[in-house]
């Protein structure tokens, strides 16, 4: 119920970003930061979270979760201007993910604990509960938005009645220890195996948060002060673990879902915006159903194909990571509606197994870590998300839209083009211009459009076609680093996994 809320807040931000760019004039950059802070908050929650959960307790982090999603729909209604509503939408998100990372710091080691023989399968029930909270929050943006026109604050709103759901169901549970914490294992040696490789890949990701943060306040050192409390955290982590360089496969796991995050919930946030204009708005909303449908259904079936189809965690990701390129790269020439529910349908099977799967692997391979790898992992992925995969889709679909309204009518592109850049990871060398957010709703909008306005909309639609192409890359090279990690647990005599005492 608590992964339920979350989908159906996710769902319903999703389907009102065109909502924001209309009535506040946001870029698609602007759109995906905001979209990225829903991401970057989720960190916080599972990092802190996971980091204590072992010694604290689960039932504790469940209230500051609790509190957490009330406050930030109260923060997120604060938004009604357009000079303040960046701001309010920001960090209403970034309330909003803090309180799914905490739930989600709880809920993947209480399931591993729980299930430690078949963590692949119970991780991928757990986590059905996303796609059907998206499926129920789409469905609802879908009636009361398109059919009844309502305020997006309405729409938001329905998120807060799973929250009072997971809080009651919540009071007076008892909670099992994780096999490291009941064998009394200190927080050290728990992050030992993370050390110094892990905390990288980390501490990588929070310098670029806190670059991002700071740009506001000193655009000219905000990278350099990113990197500096990146550096801090990173030898804080070193002397912390007596130097621990920790496990290349860890390593490697960290780098991978951080990749994971970019496509699967990256993708997830702008593909109702990308479908909508491709085809209709309604059209968007039944394909997000569609897709998330698919992933919902699917992740009851990740024991059946283990057992079935002999697919270790390993083998299981390495299949979808094709199959997700193979979706992506249909979804780029998708013209029609049939064609859509082909290409997107293949690219949710695909996606449907990575996150929970991952989560498996790092509950098998690195018991003696409790939450803390486990939830660092979490938190990689979702970091990514929201300061990779969501702004650099948003980057991505500013960038290609301009350079093809540029090159086929260089004065209309001059009268849409936005006032400021968008670039990727704050580096300057990569600005580039998109359109003004009203000016293009107002195209799309428009009942009898003129040649100007055609042109407009047809350069969008091939921006966002040029932004799967570029997404559907992430699948291609997660294959390669799979089939890599596939050789390498044959030649150690095959995947299993491990207890403390190995």
């Amino acid at each position: 119920m608590a992964i339920l809320a979350a989908g159906v807040g996710f769902a319903i931000r999703g389907g009102i970003f065109d909502n924001w760019s209309k009535e506040y004039g946001f870029t698609g950059a602007q759109l995906g930061a905001i979209g990225g802070a829903g991401f970057i908050g989720f960190c916080f929650g599972i990092f802190g979270g996971g980091v204590i959960v072992d010694k604290i307790g689960y039932g504790k982090l469940v209230v500051v979760a609790l509190l957490c999603h009330i406050l930030s729909a109260f923060v997120t209604f604060g938004a009604s201007t357009p000079e303040n509503a960046y701001n309010f939408l920001y960090w209403g998100m970034f309330l909003f993910a803090f309180a799914n990372g905490t739930l989600e710091a709880v809920a993947n080691p209480l399931v591993a604990t729980l299930f430690p023989n078949q963590r692949t399968h119970y991780l991928n029930i757990l986590h059905a509960a996303w796609p059907a909270g998206m499926i129920i929050g789409a469905a609802a943006g879908w009636v009361l938005d398109d059919k009844m026109a309502l305020s997006w604050k309405l729409q938001l709103a329905l998120y807060l009645i799973p929250t009072a759901a997971y809080g009651l169901m919540f009071l007076g549970q008892k909670y099992p220890k994780s096999e490291a914490a009941e064998k009394g294992s200190s927080f050290v040696e728990m992050f030992k195996s993370v050390g110094i490789l892990g905390a990288v890949v980390a501490c990588y990701l929070l310098a670029l948060f806190f670059g991002d943060l700071f740009k506001g306040v000193s655009p000219e050192y905000s990278n350099i002060i990113g990197y500096g409390i990146g550096g801090i955290l990173l030898v804080g982590v070193a002397v912390m673990t007596s130097f621990s360089l920790g496990s290349i496969l860890l390593f490697v796991l960290f780098v991978t879902h951080a990749l994971v995050g970019a496509v699967e919930l990256g993708t997830d946030g702008w593909i109702q915006n990308i479908t909508g204009n491709l085809f209709t708005s309604e059209q968007g909303k039944y394909l997000f159903l569609w897709t998330s449908a698919i992933m919902f259904g699917l992740r009851f079936c990740a024991h059946w194909l283990e057992t079935k189809l002999k697919l270790s965690p390993i083998g299981l990701l390495l299949a979808c990571s094709v199959i997700g390129f193979i979706g992506l790269t249909l979804a780029v020439n998708m013209h029609t509606f049939g064609m859509a529910l082909v290409a997107l349908g293949i690219y949710a099977v695909g996606k449907t197994f990575f996150w929970p799967t991952m989560l498996a692997v790092v509950g098998d391979r690195f018991p003696h870590t409790g939450a803390i790898a486990m939830s660092i992992m979490g938190g990689i992925g979702m970091m990514s998300a929201g300061l990779i995969g969501t702004p650099g889709l948003g980057y991505a679909k500013d960038r290609f839209t301009g350079e093809s309204l540029q090159s086929s009518n260089a004065a209309l592109y001059a009268e849409y083009k936005a006032e400021k850049p968008s670039t990727f990871l704050n580096i300057p060398s990569t600005a580039a211009y998109g359109l003004d957010g009203k000016k293009l709703a107002a195209a799309k909008e428009a009942t009898e459009k003129t040649d100007a306005q055609k042109a407009v909309v047809l350069a969008d639609q091939q921006g966002d076609r040029a932004t799967l192409k570029a997404d559907s890359y992430i699948p291609l090279i997660m294959s390669v680093v799979y089939l890599l990690l596939f050789f390498y647990f044959k030649s150690i005599g095959g995947y299993r996994p491990l207890k403390i005492g190995e």
